[in-house]
């Protein structure tokens, strides 16, 4: 986060304390912060005295966490039956909801067959999987109305998603608002802003996992540019919600909180597989730059409270309380457990690429099958209730 974030953020004086949402992005992974949603909302039902509405004003997410928040903004008006909503939405998804991978038979029983259709899909596609029924699944999930309701109800101030554009390099965030002014946007160094109504082609092009999911073109700056993964070149991923004038934010990251529990014994006796690269690949991208983040804002927010009350008040600066949960267990792990439940055409061709032997790093980002996101989800609710009495009053504090 750049010194320019909180000035500009500074300068935003929204009409009321504004508590803002930010999920991150991994796949599959994300399955994790429903969990939380979930045990999110059944504890502030239970808050005395409180109100059970929409707990958020501000949503911005990255990749799936992009299809998570919108999900939850389709629903927003229906208060904290929108996180019941997506978590049925998460119990009845499926892999082939999101993609397809049509093999040959022959290609089943053959690496050399397996490889060479794979390299067949990229050239034709510029990918190795179809998310085409991704298109219908969000078509029947997101409520792009029901944003445009909660928006203008006032249960909502924004929603944002983010995507990284393949043409020009900088990342972008996509913001609406019940009114769109184009002078709120921002610019930075790799990083820049527009305010117009979500489609769902920015929810395809924020979850367009590089290499497996094909780009997706998108208008900005009055030209067609193409895009992919939000997560990809996402240095600074609580700037969003900070422009967007948040006073307080709760993140949910899918990140690793240590992968060297995965090391084989052996690990150093032969050199890893094509699977076990594009693994490590894909981990780099998803790289969650979450928790840097964070605690370059709490600095900064304790900075500005050992400040002089009135030294503080004339400064462009305001505090931002961030909180932030992830994983307290290795998805990578839990993946490995369940890789024999992705569909039959990529099992075999995760086996060509020896993917499976190289710790289910590979297989977690497309793992839309129930027995690993109900184990994510029960993770997310464990990894919550564990941090109740913090969550609570973070979110109830005045």
């Amino acid at each position: 986060m750049t010194l320019a974030t909180i000035v500009n953020a500074g300068l935003v004086r929204p009409e009321r304390p504004l508590q803002a949402l930010v999920l991150m992005g991994g796949g599959a992974r994300t399955a994790y912060q429903v969990g939380v949603l979930r045990a999110l909302a059944a504890m502030w039902r239970l808050q005395p005295g409180v109100p059970p509405p929409f707990p958020f004003q501000i949503l911005v997410g990255t990749s799936a966490g992009a299809l998570n928040v919108t999900t939850l903004a389709g629903a927003a008006t229906q208060g904290l039956a929108a996180f019941d909503q997506l978590a049925d939405f998460w119990t009845r998804l499926r892999s082939g909801d999101v993609y397809r991978l049509e093999t040959s038979a022959w290609a089943r029983w053959s690496r050399i067959m397996a490889a060479t259709h794979l390299w067949r899909h990229v050239r034709q596609r510029g990918a190795i999987l179809d998310n085409m029924p991704l298109v219908d699944t969000l078509h029947r999930a997101v409520s792009l109305p029901g944003i445009e309701a909660s928006l203008h109800q006032g249960v909502l101030d924004s929603v944002a998603v983010t995507a990284s554009s393949y043409s020009s390099g900088v990342h972008w965030t996509f913001c609406h608002t019940a009114r769109d002014h184009a002078d709120r946007a921002w610019n930075r160094p790799g990083r820049r802003a527009e305010f117009q109504p979500l489609s769902i082609e920015h929810l395809m092009a924020s979850s367009a996992i590089p290499m497996l999911f094909p780009s997706t073109p998108l208008w900005v700056d009055g030209h067609r540019e193409y895009f992919g993964d939000g997560s990809m070149r996402q240095t600074s991923p609580l700037s969003p919600a900070i422009h967007l004038g948040a006073r307080r934010i709760l993140a949910i990251g899918v990140g690793q909180p240590e992968r060297a529990g995965l090391i084989q014994a052996d690990a150093g006796a032969s050199p890893p597989s094509v699977g076990h690269i594009a693994g490590h690949a894909m981990a780099s991208v998803f790289h969650d730059t979450l928790q840097a983040d964070v605690e370059q804002a709490q600095r900064l927010t304790q900075t500005l409270q050992q400040l002089p009350r009135e030294v503080a008040a004339v400064l462009p600066y305001r505090s931002v309380d961030v909180m932030a949960l992830q994983p307290t267990q290795s998805l990578d792990a839990l993946a490995q457990r369940h890789a024999g439940s992705l569909p039959t055409a990529v099992r075999h061709a995760l086996d060509g690429l020896g993917a499976r032997r190289g710790g289910g790093a590979l297989a977690s980002y497309l793992l839309f099958e129930p027995g690993f996101v109900q184990d994510l989800m029960a993770l997310g609710e464990q990894d919550a209730y564990a941090r109740k009495a913090e969550l609570m009053a973070f979110l109830t504090t005045s």
